[in-house]
C-alpha cells in the first residue's frame, strides 16, 4: 500500500484537522509548569523589593552634587526637607554608643558615632585601611548623605540594632544619621542596580505571563 507525499495538496496530509503527531505528543506536566511559575513569581518579587530597597538611595544619586551649608551639628535639627540631602557641616563625635564595623569585600573600617550634644544625629565615617586604631582622630567636618536613621538603605539595615547589642545603647526612632563621604556621585551605582532588578522583575512577570497564556490556548483547543 502506498501513500501520497506529504506536502502541501499531498493526500498524505489532512490540511483541515490537527497533525495527529502532535496529538500523539504528551501534555506539559502541570506539576513542573507550577513550580516553574511560582519560581519565577519569587524572582519577581525578590527582585521588585531589592529595586524599592535602593530606590531611595537611587534618587539621591540624581540629586545636584553641591553640598547644602547646614553648619554646626550640635544644634541641628534635622526637618524633611533636607531628607536624602548632600550636606555640608561640621562637629564633634561622642563616644556613647559608638561603634566599629566592616562590610564584606571592604578593606576600609567604618565608625557611627552619635554627635556630641545631638543624641538623635549619629555620623557614619569610612576610616582608610591601615588607619584604624588608637591614634585615630575622628574628623571634625563632614560632607555626605543626611537622612532618617531608619530610612538609610539597605546597607544601613542592620545599624541600629547592632548598636544596641554592642553599646545597650538605643537609636530613637527619630533619629538621623550623616553618611560622611557619601556623594550623590558615589551613589550612581544604585541607579544602575535599580535598573536592573526592575528589568530582572519585568522579565520573569513577561515569562509567567507567557506561559498561563499558553495554558489558556491549551484549554481552548
Amino acid at each position: 500500500m502506498t501513500h501520497g507525499p506529504r506536502g502541501p495538496g499531498g493526500p498524505g496530509l489532512d490540511v483541515t484537522g490537527p497533525d495527529p503527531e502532535l496529538l500523539a505528543l504528551p501534555a506539559p506536566p502541570r506539576q513542573e509548569r507550577t513550580v516553574t511559575v511560582v519560581l519565577m513569581a519569587l524572582t519577581a518579587i525578590a527582585a521588585l523589593w531589592m529595586a524599592i530597597a535602593l530606590l531611595g538611595e537611587a534618587r539621591y544619586a540624581l540629586s545636584p552634587g553641591r553640598p547644602v551649608d547646614v553648619g554646626e551639628l550640635a544644634p541641628l535639627r534635622p526637618t524633611a526637607d533636607l531628607a536624602n540631602r548632600y550636606v555640608r557641616a561640621a562637629g564633634l563625635l561622642g563616644t556613647r554608643g559608638a561603634i566599629r564595623y566592616g562590610r564584606a569585600a571592604e578593606g576600609d573600617s567604618f565608625r557611627l558615632a552619635p554627635v556630641a550634644g545631638n543624641p538623635g544625629l549619629w555620623v557614619e565615617i569610612r576610616v582608610p585601611e591601615g588607619f584604624e586604631g588608637p591614634r585615630f582622630v575622628p574628623p571634625s567636618t563632614f560632607a555626605g548623605r543626611l537622612v532618617p536613621f531608619r530610612g538609610a538603605g539597605i546597607r544601613h539595615a542592620r545599624l541600629a540594632a547592632e548598636v544596641e547589642e554592642q553599646t545597650g545603647t538605643a537609636v530613637t526612632d527619630d533619629a538621623w544619621l550623616l553618611i560622611d563621604g557619601g556623594s550623590p556621585r558615589a551613589s550612581r551605582w544604585a541607579v544602575a542596580l535599580v535598573a536592573l532588578f526592575l528589568g530582572f522583575a519585568g522579565w520573569n512577570l513577561f515569562g509567567i505571563a507567557r506561559v498561563l497564556h499558553r495554558v489558556r490556548d491549551a484549554k481552548g483547543a
